[in-house]
């Protein structure tokens, strides 16, 4: 099994047993896409373009602004929120959920994941 086929994995996982999570992707911090689980009507060069550029300008706002270490970058829209998280030095873990998700829970499972999406990038 490639390491591409084990974060598959591990992005369907979490949306199986996550309730609220739509969709999911891993995205290196360049903005390319490793991995994704994004409906198919979903660009995922786009998806990685957008997430590493709104997470870099959300570290600059958040070095600027003295707020510490971005932990990660959480939007809310009409139809529900997209999360960013980094997994890593080089790579980002990117959720959509439902507007009634329990955002508490997603949380939780994100940092459990993208320790694991980390993990699974930095082995050799």
């Amino acid at each position: 099994m490639t390491k591409i086929d084990e974060l598959l994995e591990l992005l369907r996982n979490m949306e199986a047993t996550t309730p609220g999570i739509e969709a999911s992707a891993v995205v290196s911090t360049e903005g390319l896409p490793i991995a994704s689980a994004m409906p198919q009507e979903v660009d995922d060069a786009v998806v990685a373009a957008m997430a590493s550029a709104i997470l870099s300008v959300s570290e600059k706002v958040s070095n600027e602004l003295v707020r510490g270490k971005l932990q990660q970058v959480l939007l809310q829209g009409d139809l529900g929120y997209v999360i960013i998280k980094g997994a890593g030095e080089s790579a980002l873990l990117t959720v959509l959920a439902r507007s009634n998700a329990n955002l508490g829970l997603i949380l939780m499972v994100l940092k459990r994941v993208s320790e694991e999406v980390k993990r699974l990038l930095e082995e050799e």
